[in-house]
């Protein structure tokens, strides 16, 4: 018997009376496989996620932790409590504006971490912010930036103080190049709503960790 090409191909099951040299298809079998495929029926794949540029931040001042000029005037700690000179590059084309912020994930009086510095709205020609720019009410900020609510409940930056005895905390200054030149949020905005708005506005992205303990 000649064979069959292209002949079509039935899962094995039970015959159809009446047609006893032809296999019905399995019905069952069938209804199996549509329901293990149904999750995927129709599905996009997702997009990629969008490449984020690397930012590099460095501070000479903090090459071996803070010196007692940034850190805290209070709560046991007697620094100047001074803002570092921070600065950056690698900013990515299409830069509008940057953010920076000072964060301590290490903090024990809060479960989600410190804010010590939040300053946004930073225009795109900027890449320093000099020492003593994050003081409240100060005049060293570049023209049209804002700067956000700390953990203190201030509009300023405020230096670390670990817990005495403490291990090294981890201090992150984050620096933030956004696609917006304005930031959608209120004047004062605390530092979890600044990075959360701007999360889908970023560009590029950098971190300088300094340790420090006390």
């Amino acid at each position: 018997m000649a064979e069959q090409v292209g002949a079509p191909c039935y899962i094995s099951g039970p015959f159809t009376a009446g047609n006893d040299m032809q296999p019905s298809p399995n019905k069952a079998g069938f209804a199996a496989l549509a329901l293990a495929f149904a999750p995927f029926a129709g599905r996009v794949p997702a997009a990629p996620a969008p490449q984020v540029a690397r930012l590099t931040v460095e501070s000479a001042d903090l090459m071996h932790g803070f010196p007692q000029r940034y850190a805290l005037n209070g709560y046991g700690c007697t620094g100047g409590n001074a803002s570092p000179p921070l600065s950056w590059t690698g900013a990515p084309p299409g830069t509008k504006s940057f953010i920076v912020t000072l964060y301590d994930p290490d903090d024990h009086d809060s479960p989600s971490g410190w804010w010590h510095w939040v300053v946004y709205d930073i225009p795109a020609k900027v890449s320093r912010l000099a020492e003593g720019a994050g003081a409240e009410h100060g005049t060293q900020l570049p023209a049209g930036a804002r700067q956000g609510r700390t953990d203190l409940g201030t509009l300023a930056y405020h230096g670390p103080c670990p817990d005495q005895g403490d291990e090294p905390h981890a201090y992150t200054f984050t620096v933030y190049a956004l696609n917006v030149d304005k930031l959608a949020v209120d004047d004062g905005a605390s530092g979890a709503m600044v990075v959360e708005t701007a999360r889908e506005h970023v560009l590029g992205k950098g971190t300088l960790v300094v340790h420090q303990g006390r």
